[in-house]
């Protein structure tokens, strides 16, 4: 590969990870309600690892071409948020570090299994991986561009993990020890996810009323 074309995207990547936003609002939710936020950082890696394979056998470039489909891909998510965000705005007045159950394998799968439908199902994301990673793929290289693609993607995914870690272990440090603050930032987590769900609810829904109108 390109070494300049890889190092300036390790350094646009790692800004775009370091951007809060809904996954960091998923990581330390979850990590409020459970004793581990591995599940939740590991459930994020895989859908952004699911981005890089559609992007690799070029089925993000293909679902991007057809507005229709995405669209209603941009209202599931958008409904996914929504309900996650509710869930932990119900259960903000309990959060707290200290109290966070152990939890069984079940609720483990479940908190990776939402972490890859918050990252996974985010059009957003998808959005991403075939507006940028393209422009950091160089045909001269020696390695084929699906390669090439596979190897920047997973890159994002090892440099989002890395983020995700660092921020759950921060919240877990500042907050462990202040039941208030934890539920205020469990409520801003549960805000965030709402704000988002709706914003890419009205996209779709606004255009749409618009037409019939």
């Amino acid at each position: 590969m390109n070494p300049q074309l890889f190092l300036a995207f390790i350094v646009v990547a790692a800004a775009l990870a370091c951007t809060p936003g809904v996954d960091w609002a998923y990581t330390i939710a979850a990590g409020l309600r459970q004793r581990s936020f591995v599940p939740a950082v590991a459930g994020l890696c895989g859908g952004y690892v699911l981005h890089t394979v559609l992007l690799v056998a070029g089925l993000a470039a293909l679902l991007a071409g057809m507005p229709g489909l995405l669209g209603w891909i941009t209202l599931a998510g958008a409904a996914y948020l929504l309900w996650l965000g509710i869930g932990t705005l119900r259960s903000w007045r309990g959060a707290s570090f200290g109290a966070a159950a152990a939890g069984g394998s079940r609720t483990q799968l479940r908190t990776f299994l939402q972490g890859m439908g918050t990252s996974g199902i985010n059009p957003k994301g998808l959005l991403f991986y075939v507006a940028l990673i393209p422009q950091f793929v160089s045909a001269d290289a020696s390695l084929p561009v699906p390669v090439q693609s596979g190897l920047l993607g997973m890159t994002f995914v090892a440099l989002a993990g890395l983020v995700y870690t660092a921020v759950a272990l921060l919240s877990r440090t500042l907050l462990q020890s202040r039941p208030g603050a934890a539920r205020v930032v469990t409520l801003a987590s549960g805000i965030i996810m709402v704000a988002l769900g709706t914003v890419l609810l009205g996209e779709q829904l606004v255009p749409l009323l618009a037409g019939r109108a």
